[in-house]
């Protein structure tokens, strides 16, 4: 006799987990996106590569005599360059040994959930390396003060932009101040956040931040690039569920030859700052 017609099958059930795994880090990182103020996501098309330009020149004189004429100012643009993205890819396998142990939610699931977990915190990893890189320095005995020297370097750096600002601490470096201050604090993509943090913009807390140090730059700096898994021709020759953003996708699979339950995982994402003269770095603790 034939299956009842739209009865949940196991097809269904795994294709409901690769959703919920995806949809759970496309939220994650839109949040985080919100609490950052990042509005240029740029996703990556097949065969091309990602340049910025930048205007340069010098304005003469606008003071010119009657009749004279008016000299001309000259504009050239010039292309940035960035470092070309990659796609990366991971791969876990469950044996049914150990599903038969565990039990199925133990040996699959909750090992894939530590899997987006990982996968967060290298993409969070690679953009505190990037960052720690800025030419603007600040410094100030008190984090307070060094928030506000980085605050100052930004409205130097950006003063023809208006701008909102975003800070990186540690959180070891705000926890006494925290301890008594009513602040409410938000999550988003594994980092703690507040909005207006002293009057000054917003501050996001993570451990990846070194201890002592503030990084700062102006929201609109922020560019988040990525390869969509559901596009650049990647679908043309994989099967890979994923949200409608294309952040991250993920296939399961069981293998029949020896006997896994197989999850591969791809994603292509880079949180950079366009300009990092635009990037200040401040040191806590070191004075005027």
């Amino acid at each position: 006799m034939a299956a009842e017609t739209n009865l949940i099958m196991k097809a269904d059930l795994a294709r409901a987990r690769e959703i919920d795994f995806t949809y759970r880090f496309g939220e994650s990182i839109k949040k985080l996106m919100e609490a950052l103020g990042v509005t240029r996501k740029i996703p990556k098309q097949a065969g091309t590569m990602l340049k910025a330009y930048k205007a340069t020149g010098t304005l003469q004189d606008g003071n010119v005599a009657e009749g004279e004429l008016i000299p001309l100012s000259k504009y050239v643009t010039e292309p940035v360059e960035f470092e070309e993205i990659t796609l990366k890819k991971w791969r876990k396998a469950t044996s049914a040994e150990a599903i038969i142990e565990k039990g199925y939610n133990q040996a699959v699931v909750m090992t894939k959930d530590a899997m987006l977990k990982d996968i967060q915190k290298g993409i969070r990893k690679d953009f505190f390396d990037f960052i720690a890189t800025g030419k603007g320095t600040a410094k100030g005995a008190t984090f307070q003060a060094t928030l506000a020297q980085a605050w100052g370097q930004l409205q130097v750096l950006f003063e023809d932009d208006e701008i909102q600002s975003v800070y990186f601490m540690n959180p070891l470096d705000v926890a006494d101040y925290l301890a008594t201050a009513n602040i409410s604090l938000q999550n988003a993509f594994g980092m703690t956040y507040v909005k207006d943090f002293l009057g000054l913009g917003t501050v996001i807390f993570n451990s990846s931040v070194p201890k002592g140090k503030i990084f700062a730059t102006a929201a609109d700096n922020l560019v988040l690039y990525y390869i969509p898994v559901n596009g650049a021709d990647l679908q043309e020759a994989f099967s890979f569920t994923s949200d409608a953003t294309g952040l991250i996708g993920i296939h399961e699979t069981p293998d029949y030859t020896n006997m896994t339950a197989s999850d591969t995982v791809v994603s292509g994402i880079v949180l950079f700052a366009e300009r990092i003269d635009g990037v200040v770095v401040g040191t806590i603790g070191a004075g005027e």
